[in-house]
């Protein structure tokens, strides 16, 4: 349980330029001031992440997100009456206040109120937008447990906040409304047809450019040190050593297995720490079952699709 000092303390390393870990109900997030451009820097150097990798900013009230855009459209309203505090992330033009260090040199912002009361404390406290990214070094396993965050950042992190395990497992949804048409970057547990009855009809990304219009983009991502293997169910198991299968049907023989949950929300809640544990088993891959067609499992299989050996 994390204490109102703890949130005390952390709002003030925020204010005064730190890196804060501290957990959403997506994945923990590697936290600093959105509007400092040095604070924002250190993100990036903790994480080795590249500048074409915008980060996304959390909020704490709708009045916080409309200030710090130059266009709060009514589909922004609605989706944010909608699914906020949630795991969506809407990206619109950002205002002279946020800093073109957060956002890959793009004139659009990503913003999402967290649905953790940890989160939004953190963010009250320290009267200020946070920008974070998952707290993990880049290309690397989203961290969802305050452990997962110690053992791969360290000393690094001015702080981490313990709130427990995650609930929702992987990173936003993300949506563009900055264009004349709603364009889907990045499938999550808020899914396409869940916006869709709210807007009609939108958009899926195609092309990500030199600098990426969200997050999570890069073809190789979400990633265990140990080879990742995502299989149909015809495909052969790999031959290289031993390893384990992560299935949500049946096991198959010449693997350890684990079975995975069939319902894509409890799918989602364990992946990640699925991963960590599998990892620290020594073996010599995973192999993970592709999950199910469908919008529900799109965000999953996003992330098991960037995690894998191609």
């Amino acid at each position: 349980m994390v204490s109102r000092e703890q949130i005390a303390e952390a709002a003030a390393l925020i204010r005064s330029g730190g890196v804060v870990a501290f957990p959403t109900e997506t994945v923990y997030g590697l936290g600093a001031n959105a509007l400092d451009p040095a604070a924002v820097n250190r993100i990036y150097a903790i994480k080795e992440r590249p500048k074409t990798s915008p980060l996304i900013v959390h909020v704490s009230s709708i009045n916080m997100a409309r200030d710090l855009v130059t266009n709060w459209p009514d589909s922004a309203e609605l989706l944010a009456n909608a699914f906020w505090p949630g795991p969506l992330t809407l990206v619109l033009p950002k205002s002279h206040k946020i800093p073109s260090e957060l956002t890959a040199g793009l004139d659009t912002v990503g913003l999402r109120m967290p649905a953790h009361p940890v989160a939004l404390a953190l963010i009250e406290e320290s009267g200020l937008p946070i920008a974070a990214p998952s707290a993990n070094r880049f290309t690397q396993l989203s961290p969802t447990t305050a452990q997962h965050v110690a053992d791969g950042l360290g000393q690094a992190v001015d702080m981490i906040l313990d709130g427990g395990p995650t609930e929702v497992g992987i990173e936003s949804t993300v949506l563009s409304l900055a264009g004349s048409q709603p364009i889907l970057l990045r499938p999550g547990m808020v899914t396409r047809e869940a916006i869709e009855a709210h807007l009609g009809p939108i958009l899926l990304l195609e092309n990500t450019g030199d600098a990426h219009a969200s997050p999570g983009l890069h073809a190789k991502h979400y990633s265990p040190r140990t080879p990742l293997y995502l299989l149909d169910p015809d495909q052969p198991l790999p031959t290289n050593g031993a390893g384990i299968y992560l299935h949500w049907s049946s096991p198959r023989e010449g693997a350890a297995s684990q079975a995975m949950p069939h319902h894509p929300a409890q799918y989602a809640a364990i992946l990640y720490d699925t991963l960590h544990q599998v990892d620290l088993v020594g073996c010599d891959w995973i192999a993970v079952e592709a999950p199910p067609a469908g919008s529900a499992w799109a965000g999953i299989l996003d992330r098991l699709k960037r995690a894998s050996i191609r």
